[in-house]
């Protein structure tokens, strides 16, 4: 009998959770806690054995482009507070568009955007990303250590620089079920045939 192959969720908070299920795949599920370091050592230590096919974030994010209620899927990701040093050869970039492929087998994905990660809640207006979070570029950076397809899908809780802090909490059960209505509209019915890397 073939084993199934295996995708993981992952989300900086247990208020951001939201169910997803893949036709013959099996799921786990990674809580990381907020920040890059949280982020990076407990999806880390998360993947080191179970391995997983493909690695999916899914949370929330403020923008400065993009409405409340709007969903960006993300597969470029930023992290601002490295982006300063890159005279000196820090990667502060990350591009993952060649999972694309990967995952238009999944889901029927139609655009994509780039995620700015930092270690501070945004409420000003800074660089150019279509959203601003605290943890996708290190989800990013341990995925590509371990070879694992990645990408972020961010539901956009607050425009910036609009009281956002409170605006994000008030947000979050709208969030969840943005997202789980997003996931059903564009899973591939066929996604249990795909080819597995």
């Amino acid at each position: 009998m073939s084993q199934k192959p295996l995708y993981c969720v992952v989300q900086a908070l247990d208020s951001e959770y939201v169910p997803i299920e893949l036709n013959g795949w099996d799921g786990m599920h990674v809580v990381t806690g907020f920040g890059k370091v949280n982020a990076a050592i407990n999806l880390m230590v998360a993947l080191q054995d179970a391995r997983p096919h493909c690695v999916i974030n899914i949370g929330t994010a403020g923008s400065c482009r993009h409405q409340v209620g709007d969903i960006v899927v993300c597969d470029r990701f930023v992290d601002r507070d490295l982006i300063k040093l890159k005279a000196l050869d820090a990667v502060y970039l990350l591009d993952d568009t060649y999972h694309r492929g990967f995952f238009q087998s999944l889901f029927a994905f139609s655009h994509y955007g780039v995620c700015s990660t930092g270690d501070q809640f945004v409420t000003e207006p800074q660089g150019d990303a279509d959203v601003f979070d605290m943890e996708a570029f290190a989800y990013s950076r341990v995925c590509r250590l371990l070879n694992i397809p990645f990408v972020s899908v961010k539901y956009v809780t607050d425009k910036i620089g609009e009281n956002s802090v409170k605006v994000w909490a008030d947000k979050l059960a709208d969030a969840r079920a943005g997202l789980s209505q997003f996931f059903i509209s564009v899973q591939r019915q066929d996604s249990n045939v795909m080819a597995i890397r």
